[in-house]
């Protein structure tokens, strides 16, 4: 599990001072790609090895509103991967509470043709052991 320490700005609010509910899923995007940074791994460094990690299906639930100048921690943590894909648990906290709940199911792709692709053999290594140490 990697953790994502980030502040809320005026520009994830709306009019009434509440995230804007799709600035979360740009909260788990940054979770992420900080869980990739932390396992070594950068997104040009895939791309540059023909690999693109990619969205494949969304699951969100919303408990809490955050607000503006809250600080908020995303938790990431990867599940068992498969073939091709990777299921992310991530939650975005605010003082230990759980205020919205994602799970991301990322596709691994050959970044030229688009069409699925097994995942590098470093990277699958790195994901088992996350999912092993959850």
């Amino acid at each position: 599990m990697t953790s994502l320490d980030l502040r809320v700005y005026i520009e994830d609010t709306d009019a009434g001072g509440i995230v804007y509910h799709a600035n979360y899923l740009n909260y788990l995007e940054r979770g992420r790609t900080e869980w990739l940074r932390a396992k070594g791994f950068d997104q040009n460094s895939l791309l540059a090895r023909n690999v693109a990690l990619v969205v494949r299906r969304l699951e969100c639930q919303y408990r809490l509103p955050a607000q503006l100048d809250d600080l908020l921690t995303v938790e990431t943590v990867a599940g068992t991967p498969r073939h091709c894909t990777v299921a992310f648990e991530q939650h975005v906290m605010r003082d230990g509470k759980l205020l919205f709940r994602g799970m991301v199911d990322i596709a691994c792709i050959d970044a030229t043709r688009y069409k699925p692709a097994r995942w590098p053999e470093d990277l699958l290594s790195a994901m088992t052991l996350d999912s092993q140490n959850a």
